[in-house]
């Protein structure tokens, strides 16, 4: 009996908390009704900025050496010394290298003394060329021997032009014994060790490399229709060339901000036939040569004439399937949809090219509460301000429900 009494008393004591929940739920729903319908929901809008811009156009490309120089050395020799740090930048002039000068410096003491020799020999030929010119005028000497000794004055004279230039070239390939910096740039890493022997000529051993980093150029490819775009704008006035060339700004891979200036010097003769574009270069000039040959960067260059344009917050603009579409607030706060064709990025804000009026109210903030036909309440804010700036658009405010 004991169970069957312990049994009743729990079914007794659901049926009470169901009662219990029934009633709870009824005295809220009831609440419910007695508050009413929610009132507008805040957003922030704002009108569209309008500002003149230019179009612009943006290719992928590379830096690369301004100039590119592999170190030979220009006599044979073993190799005494490296005076230069691996990488590091190098002035022109600067040594480089140390070729064992001995040998160079014997054959230079011995071209001098071949050039004493010869001054010698002409200093005798040029007296007996003197006496000669005496005897002929009281007739003591043929016309015979005369000659002969004007020919050894000639030959002592070629015979000290050859020493002199012997010695010129001995002097040179001792001062070739100092491999020194052709240009200014940075060095790569050695290739021969101390105490190699040097081979000399245009076949020899590279020793090193060095590039030219100050200024850098940036090559890249524009395809054929934006090539074409920005011709026409320069044949109807337009566009006018700068005669400094075509100023550009340039992205790296890490950064989204094209901060680096330069300009276009140099265009291809001709479009590559089988990709259809055509090569441009640019000259930065790298004073700080933080940028290296071989770095990938994006090229930013004007491809139109300034226009008037009405900028939005990229953010506030939305996809519809095939459709970009703002939400505007109309007359009455009532959410508008309106189908608008966004242009380019222009730092924060999206050029709309139509679909919207100077004087219309684009929601920028609060769009997961904006439903077409709802009603809202407005708050009007910059754009350009930073409380306003991408990624906080369609944020809910402090305290209120997303």
């Amino acid at each position: 009996m004991s169970r069957i009494a312990a049994f009743s008393r729990l079914v007794l004591a659901r049926r009470r908390l169901a009662f219990v929940s029934a009633a709870a739920l009824l005295a809220l729903s009831g609440g419910a009704h007695a508050q009413g319908a929610p009132g507008p929901l805040p957003v922030s809008a704002a009108t569209p900025v309008q500002r003149r811009v230019a179009d612009t156009a943006e290719f992928t490309g590379r830096f690369q050496a301004s100039s590119l120089v592999e170190v030979r050395a220009q006599v044979s020799g073993q190799l005494m010394q490296v005076a230069f740090k691996d990488g590091s930048y190098v002035k022109k002039g600067d040594l480089l290298f140390k070729i064992d000068p001995r040998p160079y410096a014997a054959s230079l003491a011995q071209a001098e003394a071949a050039i004493i020799t010869a001054q010698s020999s002409v200093d005798l030929t040029k007296s007996d060329v003197d006496r000669a010119k005496d005897l002929i005028r009281t007739g003591n000497i043929t016309d015979q021997v005369a000659q002969q000794r004007q020919q050894a004055y000639a030959a002592a004279q070629a015979n000290l032009q050859s020493a002199r230039a012997q010695a010129d070239t001995a002097r040179l390939n001792l001062e070739w014994t100092d491999v020194r910096s052709p240009i200014d740039g940075r060095i790569g890493r050695k290739l021969v060790t101390e105490g190699n022997l040097i081979a000399s000529g245009a076949s020899s051993t590279v020793l090193t490399t060095i590039v030219g980093v100050q200024p850098i150029y940036f090559y890249f490819d524009v395809d054929e229709q934006s090539f074409l775009r920005y011709i026409g704008f320069i044949r109807s006035g337009a566009l006018k060339p700068d005669e400094n060339g075509a100023p550009v700004k340039i992205a790296l891979p890490n950064s989204t901000e094209f901060n680096i200036d330069g300009r276009i010097d140099f265009t291809d003769n001709q479009l590559d036939q089988q990709t259809g574009t055509l090569r441009l270069r640019a000259t930065v000039p790298n004073a700080d040569r933080f940028l290296t040959p071989g770095v990938f960067g994006r090229v930013q260059l004007t491809s139109s004439p300034e226009y008037d344009a009405l900028l939005v917050p990229d953010d506030a603009i939305l996809s519809d399937q095939t459709r970009k579409i703002v939400m505007t607030v109309g007359p009455d706060n009532k959410v508008v949809p309106k189908v608008v064709e966004p242009g380019q990025l222009n730092g924060a804000l999206r050029v709309i090219k139509s679909g919207l009026a100077p004087d219309d109210k684009v929601i920028v903030n609060g769009l997961m509460r904006a439903r077409p036909g709802a009603e809202v309440k407005p708050e009007m804010v910059d754009p350009t301000k930073p409380e306003t700036t991408p990624g906080q658009h369609g944020a809910a405010k402090p305290g209120e429900a997303k």
